[in-house]
């Protein structure tokens, strides 16, 4: 799962649901349907060494970027955005972030950490928040304070009795939210600059891939024509949710987009508790019930700025 938090223009503040008319809610609804169901894909793929998938992922993506960019003309906007040094420097620092996040997320999937994954990824959103006021003077109100707050108290219960999944989900909020705020302040379009991150990684991901083949284990690749499919599908599900992601922050407001993003953590839970069976003790139940509310908080609230309570539209349920 990756770069769910990417922000869209401002130019699409004033857009409501009732004016989608381009199909932007479903795109958005698609794009975390594919994220949340990612884990069943991963787990298909378990065999594989988290680094070597990561690598493999980042091979497999390059070519399918490149064929979005010819796609949608982008050439000119990948000109750009490498002869610009420091947008070139801001897309080195996010390829080292959205590629270890791609690491952790593997490896959490891959050794039973599927429920600290849903965590890191229902925490990513109000850690934005606080980076939002640190980095770029935004101001939060009461109500969001205090939906940080909730869900600080719900992360400090994880210190006492839950250790490995704090690690596990707080480094993947921390590594995404970083990232999302790199990509905020770098101009560069979604799909020219995830095309940059890759080419940027892509020398590293055939190194690993070249030196894991050296050893007695093998490449998975050699594994037959299905694994080589199953390699070059998770290609196709990093580099798909990203470009439907990019037309559906174009169409929708933020807010509904930060709505709908909680689709994904939330079918990751359930898949984490009741597909794979992973345990939900007292203290992970309570730390998720703190963070749900804290998010219901932070939800309203968006909702509530933007427009949608009150003013005779629906809000999305």
């Amino acid at each position: 799962m990756t770069m769910a938090n990417r922000i869209p223009d401002s130019s699409s503040a004033g857009k409501s649901i009732a004016g989608d008319s381009g199909g932007g809610l479903a795109t958005a609804i698609a794009t975390y349907l594919i994220w949340g169901f990612l884990p069943l894909y991963l787990k298909k793929l378990s065999f594989v060494p988290a680094l070597e998938l990561v690598g493999w992922r980042i091979i497999f993506t390059l070519p399918l970027c490149l064929i979005f960019i010819h796609a949608r003309r982008q050439w000119g906007d990948l000109a750009a955005a490498l002869a610009n040094r420091r947008v070139l420097l801001n897309l080195c620092m996010s390829a080292l972030l959205i590629g270890g996040n791609w690491l952790l997320y593997t490896n959490a999937i891959n050794n039973g950490h599927v429920l600290a994954a849903s965590l890191g990824y229902y925490i990513c959103p109000l850690l934005n928040v606080l980076l939002g006021t640190v980095f770029l003077g935004e101001r939060l109100n009461r109500v969001q304070w205090l939906a940080v707050g909730i869900a600080a108290m719900g992360i400090g219960l994880l210190l006492y009795g839950a250790a490995d999944v704090f690690g596990v989900a707080l480094s993947m909020a921390a590594s995404f939210a970083l990232y999302g705020l790199v990509r905020k302040l770098t101009p560069v379009g979604s799909v020219p600059g995830l095309t940059i991150e890759t080419s940027l990684l892509i020398l590293p991901a055939i190194g690993v891939c070249l030196w894991l083949a050296r050893l007695p284990a093998g490449s998975s690749i050699a594994g037959g024509p299905a694994v080589v499919a199953l390699l070059f599908g998770s290609g196709v599900l990093t580099a798909v949710p990203l470009l439907l992601f990019a037309v559906a922050a174009r169409k929708l407001d933020l807010s509904v987009l930060g709505f709908i993003q909680f689709i994904a953590p939330t079918i990751v839970f359930v898949l984490g508790h009741f597909v794979f069976h992973e345990p939900l003790d007292a203290v992970r139940l309570t730390c998720f019930v703190l963070i749900w509310i804290a998010i219901a908080l932070f939800s309203w609230d968006m909702l509530r700025r933007s427009g949608f309570s009150g003013s005779g539209q629906k809000a999305p349920v």
